[in-house]
């Protein structure tokens, strides 16, 4: 029997801050943004808010580089204001959760200002510094952003530190006891404030193996990917079990982490007495982009992977503890180009993937603007991107072949920036986001049609379907059954379709999608009560044998109330 606890009953719903509401008209979305929004996230039904970082930052890589880490930067706010949103969240019943970025920190943190300034500090130490080989980096690893892992330290003449993301994030040295402390006491410091736990950015990389010399190439650049040497190594898991410890399981805290998990290993870290509550599988949202993690090149994935990559997802994680369920973040385009091709994207189509997601079991996270079916935007230069990874993945695509339109083309499906464009409230200038001429980037060119104020005006938006889904989570007879019933997966003869179940003390509740354009045929057998669906019911459909609609999603139940 899986334990009850309050952050598998949540529904979760993630904030990029820079682009969810400015307050005061600088075209920067704020804290105080937020706070004025809190009462629609709560009649969204949503009970916990998950902040991307909102700490002081140059913002090279989007706040994941944090140059303090009890400092909210000046753009978003204040100190004061981040005190008010806990505050007035917590009066709403929403708990809040920060990222945790303790894989690295900004280079412009004191502590790596202070290893650069003296060699003989004990922060040369908090960092991971080596000495090159005949003038060279270390190694020759290619770091997670494609450019190399090591930098020549300034003014030293054969230095380097080890940087995973971009050079600008330099890697902590977790081997340093007192670098770890440090963590801990930050850590400490936001849960006491009332914070309801942390999403854990990267942490699989924490422990690293090095080795020198010149490594097994894989691609163009003469370079070895650095995942195969800091991720998920021996050794990590005393430092995972020491944080808990000292940190989330004394505060009750909710603990997701971006961790790719072998399932040999999975109950160490969501299990009962696991790491975390949950961790994030990237099996089928990353299912467009092939292993070796390049955007420009096509996968070619196709729908019957992608309900073998959900339905393995669900039943690994089923069999070692509990899931966190998601279709789209900040790292992510849109959900609704990825998966739908751009001729058959409405609200049809948008309400299905909806359906998919949130009746599997787990958590599930919104991220902000999914719940009105924001798509994509199209750039027509490179130069108006903003995120650091699109820039490298271009350049890399055209390194590889592709034309300046071609990878222009690519990064415009793929970009992370196309989950980062500015919130569509409503129908008035930027969207209702910002009050400036100009706003940190671009707003997507069909804010007129697609925003909030439309949608929650029109009882068969999107907005209201997710509302919908919400509250089968939260408030009906179908309730206990969607958190905590087990996942069946259905064998279905005709492949094109996905079904699966919900199984609770002898109570069913079916799922049936259609992600395809056309009719699909699909057996019925038993299940009479109409839980919900994002077509109009025909009087027809509960037979023994139905056909399902273009996009079409339905779910049954052998129960009602």
């Amino acid at each position: 029997m899986t334990t009850k606890d309050w952050w598998k009953e949540s529904v979760v719903y993630q904030v990029y801050p820079k682009s969810f509401q400015d307050s005061d008209g600088d075209g920067f979305g704020d804290l105080r943004g937020i706070i004025n929004r809190l009462d629609y996230l709560k009649e969204l039904g949503i009970d916990v808010l998950w902040l991307c970082p909102v700490y002081q930052s140059p913002m090279d890589d989007g706040g994941y580089d944090i140059s303090d880490y009890y400092t909210i930067d000046e753009r978003f706010g204040t100190n004061e204001e981040m005190d008010e949103l806990l505050e007035k969240a917590n009066r709403l019943g929403i708990k809040v959760l920060m990222d945790l970025v303790v894989n690295h920190t900004s280079d412009e943190h004191e502590w790596f200002q202070k290893a650069l300034a003296d060699p003989d500090s004990k922060y040369r130490d908090y960092y991971i510094f080596r000495e090159g080989v005949d003038g060279n980096p270390p190694n020759n690893w290619r770091s997670y952003f494609g450019d190399a892992a090591w930098e020549k330290v300034p003014n030293e003449e054969n230095l380097f530190y080890l940087h995973a993301f971009t050079k600008k994030q330099p890697d902590l040295n977790w081997e340093n006891e007192e670098v770890r402390e440090e963590i801990y006491k930050m850590i400490n410091h936001w849960l006491d404030k009332g914070l309801g736990g942390f999403r854990i950015d990267a942490i699989l990389n924490i422990k690293k193996e090095i080795e020198y010399g010149q490594l097994e190439v894989d691609g163009e650049d003469g370079r070895a990917f650095i995942g195969h040497w800091i991720l998920n190594k021996p050794g990590i898991e005393e430092w995972l079990e020491e944080m808990q410890e000292r940190t989330f399981r004394p505060h009750n805290s909710m603990t997701v982490a971006e961790a790719d998990v072998p399932e040999e290993r999975l109950a160490e870290y969501i299990g009962e007495d696991g790491y975390y509550s949950m961790v994030f599988d990237f099996s089928y949202t990353d299912i467009d982009v092939p292993a070796t993690g390049e955007w420009f090149v096509d996968s070619n994935w196709t729908w019957q992977q992608m309900r073998e990559r959900i339905f393995n997802s669900q039943l690994m994680t089923q069999r070692n503890g509990w899931g966190a369920l998601y279709l789209e973040n900040h790292d992510q385009p849109r959900s609704i180009n990825k998966y739908i091709p751009v001729e058959h994207i409405n609200d049809y189509s948008k309400k299905m993937l909806a359906t998919l997601f949130m009746c599997l079991r787990g958590t599930p996270f919104i991220y902000q603007g999914q719940e009105i079916g924001m798509e994509n935007i199209t750039l027509a230069d490179i130069d108006t991107f903003d995120d650091v990874a699109t820039y490298a993945q271009y350049y890399r695509g055209i390194a590889s072949g592709l034309t300046e339109e071609e990878a222009l083309k690519i990064v415009n499906h793929r970009s992370r920036d196309n989950s980062r464009t500015p919130m569509q409230w409503d129908s008035t200038q930027q969207a209702g986001f910002s009050g400036a001429e100009t706003t940190w980037f671009p707003v997507n060119s069909n804010y007129e049609t697609i925003n909030v104020e439309n949608e929650w005006n029109n009882p068969n938006s999107v907005l209201h379907y997710y509302r919908q889904l919400i509250a089968l989570r939260k408030n009906s007879p179908y309730q206990e059954n969607l958190i905590y019933g087990e996942f069946v997966p259905v064998a279905e003869k005709n492949k094109e379709v996905i079904v699966y179940e919900r199984q609770l003390e002898g109570q069913i509740i079916r799922v049936l999608i259609n992600p395809t354009s056309v009719e699909q045929r699909v057996k019925h057998d038993g299940l009479n009560y109409f839980v919900i669906g994002n077509y109009p019911v025909e009087n027809d459909m509960l037979e023994e044998s139905f056909v399902l609609r273009p996009f079409e999603s339905i779910v049954l139940a052998n129960y009602g109330g």
